[in-house]
C-alpha cells in the first residue's frame, strides 16, 4: 500500500482527501434530517405516515473510540428521526464501515477492521458496530523549517529571535501517536507563539503529513515564514472628550521602537479598563498603516533586482521595518453614577449600600458609599488622582465606621492618604492615617484614643487565574505603626502577614492551604486603636465561629489581642466543571501573649459554584470549642 500525502498552504491540513471530508462532516453540528436521497425516495401519500422505525446502536471499540463513534456516526444522528424506515436503516448500515474508518483515522488508526451487523431478535433492531482499530500511526519524522526571523537593521546579531526554543516547544515528538486534533492544535500553537511578538504577520506557507499505512508511520513537515519584524510607533488616542490624554499616556508602558507584543497590548488595555474612566477600551497596532510602505518597498526591490540582474548582482539591502502606530480607542463612562444594592453576609448580617461616583471632581475620581449592616455601619469618601508618569496611584479620603462585634462597640473616624504602585503580580502601598476612636466594652467604661500610623504593605501574586485560582500562591505582608508622639496616645509597631497556596490534586481535586499571623508591640495596649489589634473567626478566618469571635475576653466582651495565628487546609473535588464539594479544617486564635494562643478548631463540609462574578462558597462548620454548628457564606476570592 502506498503513502497518503496532502500538502496545503496555510495552517489547515488533513491526512487524505476522503478522511478530510468525512471527518469534517462528522465533527460539525448537524440538523436532525435525513440525507436528500433518502427524502427523495420517500413516497408521497395523503394517508397518515407510518410510525418511525425505532432501533438501538451498540458500539464496541476500545479506549475513547467508542465515544468518538457514538457522537458522530449517522446511525446515532438519525436515531429517532420521524422518517426513519427499514430501507433508510439499511442504507445507513451500508455506509457505517467507511464512515467509522474515517472517524478512527482522526484518532491515529489507519488500518481498522470494522464490522456492522443488525440483531433483530429483540423488540427493537440493534445495530452492532465492532471496531478493531489495529496499530496506531506514530510519528517517525518531524521537520520544522523556519524562514525569515532576521533582525532588521540596526539590530545586533545578539537580538536574533530564538528559533531553537521555538522548535523545542513543538509538542508532537517522535514516537508519539499521531492524532488529527493534536496535529491541528500544534500548528495553531506554533503560529500563535510567533505572531504574539515581533512577527505578527507570520504565516504557515506549507504543511504536510505523509502517512505510510504499511509501517504505521507518519512524517510531518511544517514551513513557517516569519514575515517582517515589526515594532511599535507613536501613540494615537481616539475618543477622549472630557478627560486629559495624560490619563492614557501615563499608563502606556510601550515606547516607540519596542518590539510588537500582543501581551503588551492586552496589558495596556487592562490597565485602562481598571481606571474606571472608560466604558470600553480597544488597544491595537495599526497594521494597515504599513501596507502601503511595504508594497512600495517591494516594488523598489523588484526593480533593483531587475536592473542588477547578472552573475555579480548583489541583493538589495533591506532597510528598517516601518513602525506600527499604537492606537487606543476609548468610549468614556458617564461622569456621574448612583447605584444601590442589598446583600447578606454571615459575618456582619444584612446589608444595604448606596454609592455615588463622579469621574471628574477637580481632576480626580470621586467615590463614596454609605453601607448599613446589622453589625457594622460605615461611610467613606475618597478622591483618586490619575496615575503619574512613574506609575504611582495616589488617593486621599475620609471615613467613619461604627461596629458592634462580640459586645465591643467602636466608632472610628479616619482621614488618610495612600500611594499604590506596581502591577497585579507585585503590588505595593504606603498609607498615612489619622484615627480617632471611641470604644465601649459592655460592662466597662468608654475609652477614647487617637493615633497617626504609617503602614507599608506588599502583595505578591502568582496565580493561574485571578477569578478562579487553582494553582499558585498569594502573599501579603504589612509593617507599620505610630512611632512619633504626635497626635498619638500610645506608640506602637505592628507586623502582619497572610498567604494562600493552591495546588491541583489529580484531574478534579484541589488543595488550598491558608495561613495568617500578626503581632503588635507597644508599652500599653490601651490607647492603640482596635483596628490595629487582632481577632479571629469567621468566613475567611476560622470557620465554625462567629465573625471575630476569637480574641481576648474583657468582661462580657471579646476584644482584640496583641498576637494572632490561624491556619486552614481545604480539599475541593470538582465533580462537574462548575460544581464542587469541599472538606476543610481550620484552627487559630488571638491573644495578648504567645503562650495564650491556644488554637480553637473548626471543621466541616461545603459546596462551591463557579458563578460569572466569582466562586460562591457555602460551608457548614462545627466549632469544636463552642460545640455548635455555623453556616458560612461568601462570594468571590478574598485576600
Amino acid at each position: 500500500m502506498g503513502q497518503l500525502t496532502l500538502a496545503a498552504a496555510g495552517s489547515v491540513i488533513l491526512i487524505c482527501p476522503l478522511a478530510q471530508a468525512r471527518a469534517q462532516e462528522a465533527t460539525q453540528e448537524r440538523t436532525q434530517e435525513l440525507p436528500q436521497d433518502a427524502v427523495a425516495d420517500s413516497p408521497v401519500s395523503t394517508e397518515a405516515a407510518p410510525a418511525p422505525l425505532q432501533y438501538e446502536v451498540k458500539v464496541n471499540a476500545p479506549g475513547d473510540l467508542d465515544e468518538l463513534l457514538e457522537k458522530n456516526l449517522d446511525l446515532e444522528r438519525f436515531r429517532g428521526n420521524p422518517r426513519m424506515d427499514r430501507e433508510q436503516l439499511q442504507r445507513l448500515v451500508r455506509d457505517t464501515p467507511e464512515q467509522a474508518k474515517n472517524l478512527v483515522a482522526t484518532a491515529g488508526y489507519y488500518t481498522p477492521v470494522v464490522t456492522v451487523r443488525v440483531d433483530t431478535t429483540g423488540a427493537k433492531p440493534v445495530v452492532i458496530v465492532d471496531v478493531e482499530p489495529g496499530a496506531p500511526v506514530t510519528i517517525d519524522k518531524v521537520e520544522l523549517e523556519l524562514r525569515g526571523f532576521d533582525p532588521t537593521p540596526p539590530l545586533a546579531a545578539s537580538e536574533q529571535y530564538d528559533t531553537e526554543a521555538l522548535k523545542r516547544s513543538w509538542p508532537l515528538k517522535t514516537g508519539s501517536v499521531f492524532r488529527q486534533a493534536d496535529w491541528e492544535s500544534a500548528k495553531r500553537a506554533l503560529l500563535r507563539e510567533v505572531v504574539q511578538t515581533r512577527y505578527p504577520r507570520a504565516q504557515l506557507v506549507d504543511t504536510q503529513a505523509v502517512v505510510d499505512p504499511e509501517t504505521h508511520k507518519v512524517s510531518l513537515l511544517v514551513v513557517l515564514d516569519s514575515g517582517p519584524e515589526l515594532r511599535f510607533g507613536e501613540l494615537r488616542i481616539e475618543g477622549l472628550k472630557r478627560y486629559d490624554a495624560s490619563i492614557i499616556r501615563n499608563l502606556d508602558k510601550i515606547r516607540p521602537g519596542d518590539y510588537y507584543s500582543e501581551s503588551a497590548l492586552q496589558s495596556l488595555q487592562a490597565r485602562l479598563q481598571d481606571t474606571g474612566y472608560f466604558a470600553s477600551v480597544e488597544v491595537s497596532a495599526d497594521m494597515s498603516s504599513i501596507l502601503g510602505e511595504q508594497i512600495e518597498a517591494g516594488q523598489e526591490s523588484q526593480q533593483a533586482d531587475a536592473a542588477g540582474a547578472g552573475a555579480d548582482a548583489k541583493p538589495a539591502n533591506r532597510g528598517p521595518a516601518p513602525l506600527l502606530p499604537l492606537v487606543v480607542r476609548v468610549t468614556e463612562n458617564k461622569q456621574q453614577n448612583v447605584s444601590a444594592g442589598l446583600g447578606f453576609s454571615t459575618n456582619t448580617g444584612n446589608r444595604a449600600q448606596l454609592n455615588y461616583d463622579n469621574l471628574n471632581v477637580w481632576g480626580t475620581r470621586f467615590k463614596s458609599a454609605i453601607t448599613m449592616e446589622t453589625k457594622k455601619q460605615a461611610t467613606h469618601a475618597n478622591f483618586y488622582f490619575p496615575t503619574t508618569e512613574r506609575g504611582y496611584n495616589d488617593s486621599a479620603g475620609a471615613s467613619f465606621e461604627r461596629s458592634d462585634i462580640s459586645n465591643e462597640i467602636t466608632a472610628v473616624t479616619t482621614i488618610s492618604a495612600k500611594r499604590n504602585w506596581g502591577g497585579t503580580n507585585l503590588e505595593r502601598s504606603l498609607t498615612f492615617e489619622f484615627l480617632s476612636e471611641d470604644k465601649t466594652v459592655v460592662g466597662l467604661e468608654q475609652t477614647r484614643s487617637k493615633s497617626l500610623p504609617l503602614t507599608y504593605a506588599i502583595t505578591k501574586r502568582s496565580l493561574d487565574s485571578l477569578l478562579f485560582p487553582t494553582k499558585g500562591y498569594v502573599f501579603n505582608a504589612q509593617v507599620g505603626g505610630a512611632l512619633l508622639p504626635v497626635l498619638t496616645d500610645e506608640r506602637f509597631v505592628r507586623v502582619a502577614g497572610k498567604a494562600v497556596y493552591y495546588r491541583p490534586l489529580g484531574e478534579k481535586g484541589e488543595l488550598i492551604v491558608r495561613g495568617e499571623m500578626g503581632a503588635l508591640g507597644s508599652k500599653e495596649k490601651r490607647g492603640v486603636p482596635a483596628v490595629y489589634l487582632f481577632r479571629a473567626g469567621g468566613d475567611q478566618s476560622v470557620r465554625g465561629y462567629a465573625y471575630q469571635e476569637l480574641g481576648v475576653k474583657e468582661g462580657d466582651a471579646t476584644v482584640g489581642g496583641r498576637y494572632m495565628a490561624t491556619a486552614s487546609a481545604e480539599y475541593q473535588y470538582w465533580f462537574k466543571p462548575k460544581w464542587a464539594i469541599a472538606a476543610f479544617y481550620d484552627a487559630g486564635n488571638a491573644a495578648d501573649t504567645v503562650k495564650a494562643l491556644t488554637p480553637k478548631s473548626g471543621y466541616g463540609l461545603g459546596g462551591r459554584y463557579k458563578s460569572p462574578v466569582g466562586p460562591i462558597n457555602v460551608d457548614v462548620a462545627y466549632g469544636h470549642a463552642v460545640h455548635a454548628y455555623r453556616l458560612h457564606f461568601s462570594l468571590g476570592f478574598t485576600f
